[in-house]
């Protein structure tokens, strides 16, 4: 009978006994959340094609100068390969910076759409890699560019224009971080894009070429200054000097709305000569209210409406002008 009165001893299954980790903590180290890898569509959006506009409306503004140059002259072959080199150079230029930001550290403060670095979906490695692809194609084309025309000097300008696309963000001392960004974007989305496109194909430049090209320069300074605006904040805790950091929130914002006007005051000129001009003027319907929603935004998301009816702009202008010029 005295043994009924002691506890009956459970048999336990060594399987479930919990592990313990170095530490003395059972079950080891807390899981970790995986990172999901890259797939196809996240690395179309690392392409960030929202900003392809800002290739295709120079180089169509640069085709319908030389068209209007000597309209038996201009060369859609040289079109072509102008705007492979514009696109090479900057979904080249988009990885690339998704690149250095992710291994820098800059993008662990985002509150925006995730990197494929920063985020840990695909290895530093091969982000570099697609960006050093795109820059090669954008090269090959404008090498292809250079042999038709002869002009053998613009593989010089080909190889500076990929080296400030990289160090833009990449190297020990990127000046995308020292609030040169926009000059970047004006003189080489603006300036050679478009005044380049009608040089390769008729040998000399026009005053529409430099108009147009100043236009749609300041628009892309635009969608660069109203996207800095959005990570003001991040960026500064990044040590990101952007522009808009340098200069603050408001003057930011009114830069902004200034960079969208200016293209329109020089549509002035185009009106008095070109009778399909004016309808260009439609544009404002999405400039204007990127401009309101950007000088009274509160949040991320109305900035980023903002930049969606920035880029919209820019390649309605660009496409809208010229039309107007070339028919």
């Amino acid at each position: 009978m005295a043994n009924a009165s002691r506890p009956v001893q459970k048999r336990i299954d060594p399987s479930k006994v919990p592990a313990r980790s170095k530490g003395g903590r059972p079950g080891g180290q807390p899981p970790r959340n995986a990172v999901k890898k890259a797939t196809f569509s996240d690395w179309v959006g690392g392409a960030r094609l929202r900003t392809l506009p800002i290739a295709i409306a120079p180089v169509a503004l640069g085709t319908a100068s030389a068209f209007l140059i000597s309209s038996p002259g201009w060369h859609w072959v040289r079109a072509l390969l102008a705007l492979a080199v514009a696109l090479g150079l900057q979904i080249g230029v988009n990885y690339a910076n998704d690149y250095s930001d992710g291994v820098r550290g800059t993008d662990r403060y985002r509150v925006g759409p995730s990197r494929l670095t920063g985020s840990g979906a695909a290895k530093p490695r091969t982000v570099l890699i697609v960006a050093l692809v795109f820059f090669a194609l954008g090269g090959i084309a404008g090498l292809i560019l250079a042999i038709l025309t002869g002009y053998y000097w613009l593989i010089a300008v080909g190889v500076v224009c990929i080296v400030a696309a990289y160090f833009y963000t990449g190297g020990k001392r990127p000046y995308g971080y020292l609030g040169l960004g926009e000059i970047f974007v004006f003189v080489f989305f603006g300036l050679v894009a478009t005044v380049g496109t009608t040089f390769t194909q008729v040998g000399s430049v026009n005053i529409e070429s430099w108009l147009s090209a100043v236009s749609v320069g300041f628009l892309a300074c635009a969608v660069l200054m109203v996207n800095n605006l959005r990570d003001i904040e991040q960026d500064k805790l990044a040590k990101k000097r952007t522009l808009a950091v340098r200069v603050g929130s408001l003057a930011g914002r009114i830069l902004y709305a200034v960079f969208m006007l200016i293209p329109f005051a020089i549509l002035v000129f185009f009106s008095l000569f070109y009778d399909k001009a004016p309808f260009v003027y439609f544009t404002l319907l999405a400039a204007l209210p990127a401009i309101v929603i950007t000088l009274t935004a509160k949040t991320a998301p109305e900035l980023i409406l903002a930049l969606k009816l920035t880029t919209l702009t820019v390649l309605v202008f660009g496409l809208g002008l010229a039309a107007a010029i070339a028919f």
